[in-house]
């Protein structure tokens, strides 16, 4: 199972309501190719999840789902990615994310989704070098 497809996994194990949405087999994640920690990759694929969630079009659940819980999965990615990180005792990373996550929700209210693509290159490119 590619780590993509475990964030789904885990995520729809946590929560129920998400089961029926997610997708068995969703293929690997475009940033856990570029990550070679599976853990950090897992993050990552976690996080940029909650944000397709929230902003795009997401690559583990089925897009047809209704629009207040495709907001509350994406909160509960975030969390998921957040919380995993901090397990590893990596609490420096954990504000880099946050930060990120803030960022990318400035970008998108200030209409600059190019904005928040380059954010989620530097920080995908930051864990790639951990």
């Amino acid at each position: 199972m590619s780590i993509l497809g475990q964030v789904a996994a885990d995520v729809a194990a946590a929560d129920p309501a998400l089961a029926s949405h997610a997708l068995a087999d969703p293929g690997p994640g475009r940033l856990e190719l570029r990550v070679a920690d599976p853990d950090r990759a897992f993050v990552l694929e976690a996080v940029h999840e909650g944000y397709l969630m929230h902003y795009g079009e997401p690559r583990a659940f089925s897009q047809a789902m209704e629009p207040d819980l495709r907001l509350l999965a994406g909160d509960a990615l975030y969390a998921l990615g957040l919380e995993r990180l901090a397990v590893l005792g990596d609490l420096e990373a954990v504000a880099e994310l946050a930060d990120l996550i803030s960022g990318c929700a400035r970008a998108h209210i200030e209409g600059d989704p190019a904005a928040a693509a380059a954010l989620w290159e530097v920080s995908t490119a930051a864990a790639a070098r951990l």
